[in-house]
């Protein structure tokens, strides 16, 4: 797959290219050199690793070289990563599996237990786009889905409202906040301070479940800001830390 990538954005090329690859915050050492070793053999030239919330705040547009505290949570497809970034690198973090991936699951969870009805990951996650949400909404909102009757065995339609979603991520979410909470307890007062009056960044294609801003902010204290290009920002950052490996010479292998 690493090798497709490669040759799609490099095309046939006479010298092996320069490459760096998002990792968890929580890697283990046997894991990034199993990255790393992967990505040379695709034909990596060299390999850098960035961890995920610090490329998701350089795409995010945060100057993370001053000495002051950011707050970073990135929630993907399949973890959420949090970091408090300060200098260039990431002070305290934490890495875990709750995220999109899990809030789908929560959906097929919360239908088959309640409904009776089996829905597939693609189903579930249409309802976490369309009405999902892990505050409570001013308008109760809904939307049909199709599904296999589980005691009839044959296709069935019901009616989902946006507050059955709210019982459904509600879990998976406060796990999120938890997380959030931890970092922050670990997190030096001084640093602390700058993430109260500057706020947390939410980055990832999982921070726009509705209501999730609003969730962190009511249980934390401190405003919390869903950056521009959300889903981009990972991206974005790897590739101006790519263009800046001055600032990167030594974390490379």
């Amino acid at each position: 797959m690493l090798k497709h990538f490669i040759s799609k954005v490099c095309g046939k090329f006479l010298f092996a290219p320069r490459i760096m690859i998002c990792i968890p915050s929580r890697v283990t050492e046997v894991e990034k050199k199993a990255v790393i070793d992967a990505a040379s053999q695709a034909g990596a030239r060299r390999v850098y690793l960035i961890e995920e919330p610090i490329a998701a705040a350089i795409g995010a547009g945060i100057d993370i070289s001053k000495p002051c505290g950011n707050m970073v949570v990135d929630i993907g497809g399949g973890t959420t990563d949090i970091a408090v970034i300060s200098l260039g690198g990431s002070v305290v973090n934490t890495s875990l599996k709750v995220a999109g991936d899990k809030l789908d699951e929560a959906i097929v969870k919360y239908i088959k237990k309640k409904h009776n009805i089996m829905i597939g990951e693609r189903t579930a996650e249409d309802l976490k786009v369309n009405i999902g949400c892990v505050y409570p909404k001013i308008q109760d909102a809904e939307m049909d889905i199709r599904g296999r009757d589980l005691i009839t065995g044959l296709p069935k339609t019901v009616t989902i409202r946006s507050s059955e979603m709210l019982e459904a991520l509600i879990e998976p979410a406060m796990m999120i906040v938890d997380a959030v909470h931890s970092v922050l307890e670990k997190t030096p007062p001084e640093l602390a301070a700058d993430i109260s009056d500057k706020g947390i960044y939410m980055t990832g294609g999982g921070c726009l479940v509705d209501g999730l801003d609003k969730l962190l902010q009511e249980k934390l204290g401190i405003n919390v800001m869903i950056a521009q290009d959300t889903v981009s920002c990972v991206a974005l950052g790897t590739g101006k830390a790519l263009d800046n490996l001055d600032a990167l010479e030594g974390k490379g292998k």
